[in-house]
């Protein structure tokens, strides 16, 4: 599975969400979106939800703590 990464640390909204719609609109089967934020994208999560995405979150990447959201169809 190949990863679309989007480091959207520092990033404020609606930045983030725009630029995981525009990943996931070109997202192929054999890949998914991986997102970094500093905050857990609670809206994001609905969207994702509502539109049949599946996804997991987890915080990672100390000593620099963030949260990573993996999407895929």
């Amino acid at each position: 599975m190949t990863d679309i990464v989007i480091d959207a640390r520092g990033l404020e909204p609606p930045g983030p969400f725009e630029r995981v719609v525009d990943a996931l609109t070109r997202l192929q089967p054999d890949e998914r979106v991986v997102l970094m934020l500093d905050r857990e994208p609670r809206p994001l999560f609905r969207f994702l939800a509502d539109n049949g995405y599946q996804y997991r979150v987890r915080w990672a990447g100390e000593p620099d703590p963030h949260c990573e959201v993996r999407i895929w169809e």
